[in-house]
């Protein structure tokens, strides 16, 4: 399928672009050949594949919620790099 300098330019239009007439012949070799490309893919036998949104089956990885015990205060602070009043002491980042 080849695409016209006309088609080319429309197409360049739609996406806000300006171009040359060199790129205009460019783009248009490039996208019939795209095209082609594509029209390869349709002559494909997919009578037999269901349609898909994912090419590999996907299930959900997450584990399940568990109810577990939390730190101790005295486990959370153990780490702190500084520590005031039994909360952790960080630089001021307003005035």
């Amino acid at each position: 399928m080849k695409l016209s300098h006309e088609e080319v330019r429309y197409i360049a239009e739609l996406a806000k672009l300006g171009i040359t007439d060199e790129e205009a012949e460019q783009f248009s070799q490039q996208l019939s050949a795209i095209l082609d490309y594509a029209e390869m893919l349709n002559e494909l036998d997919t009578d037999g594949i269901p349609p898909t949104a994912q090419v590999i089956a996907m299930r959900n990885v997450m584990r399940d919620d568990e109810i577990s015990d939390s730190l101790s205060h005295e486990e959370v602070l153990a780490n702190a790099p500084d520590q005031e009043d039994d909360r952790f002491r960080v630089h001021a980042v307003l005035d």
